[in-house]
């Protein structure tokens, strides 16, 4: 597609009628993307990437660490058109160079109290919108079509997983966790210690460690690579 309102809309729109897990839909432009909290934005033909995967897992656990899980495959998708490493934000930002090059959004529907079909939704920049100081984008010359061709490759792997959170993906999140150590003063106000089996970020308080399930992370200085 050219430029269309939000890829999120129309898969859960080809969803509802029934369309296969594994569609994609691709869009060179949205004029009314949509971030978590309802956050609306617009991008620009050519600068990026934004897709929607439609899936229809089962497994409810699963479902829970996706953003994760699809946080991690894009990383590795990345790391080869990124100047430098890729680093993770619980839950679902990805940055490099100290700033944010892609963002995740998954969002389930439910029937019955049983997930008929989940929406994931990727967009990375390739070029950094001039207007955003805290945005970057991917090594000049990367091509569009690769990208896309590793990163849907990866997060379709990535969705076969079951189950929460393995020892080793938990490892590889920390290595790449941007935030680990440090302070944040939301969604609690304290140090970040990481994430557990089910994606929950663990802070440490004054007096007690606690697990959110929810939320954006904001810390309570800036994040420098």
């Amino acid at each position: 597609m050219q430029a269309i309102g939000s890829t999120m809309d129309v898969a859960h729109r080809l969803a509802a009628a029934g369309t296969t897990s594994g569609t994609m839909i691709l869009a060179d432009q949205q004029t009314s993307g949509r971030g978590r909290g309802g956050k609306v934005w617009e991008s620009q033909p050519g600068q990026g990437i934004w897709l929607t995967l439609i899936e229809r897992p089962r497994d409810e656990r699963a479902i829970e660490v996706l953003s994760i899980r699809v946080g991690l495959a894009a990383a590795k998708a990345l790391d080869r058109f990124a100047e430098e490493p890729i680093r993770l934000k619980w839950p679902n930002d990805l940055y490099t160079g100290g700033k944010k090059l892609a963002g995740i959004l998954v969002e389930a529907r439910w029937r019955e109290g049983q997930p008929e079909w989940v929406a994931i939704g990727i967009g990375v920049n390739i070029v950094a919108p001039a207007e955003v100081e805290t945005a970057i984008g991917l090594e000049p010359g990367t091509s569009r079509l690769e990208v896309v061709e590793e990163l849907t490759a990866l997060v379709r792997n990535a969705m076969r997983s079951t189950g929460s959170l393995t020892d080793a993906e938990l490892a590889e999140f920390r290595t790449r966790d941007m935030a680990l150590g440090h302070m944040c003063i939301e969604p609690a106000n304290g140090e970040v210690r990481g994430i557990t089996e089910r994606g929950e970020l663990v802070v440490a308080l004054a007096d007690s460690v606690v697990k959110v399930r929810s939320g954006s992370l904001m810390l309570a200085t800036e994040w420098t690579a």
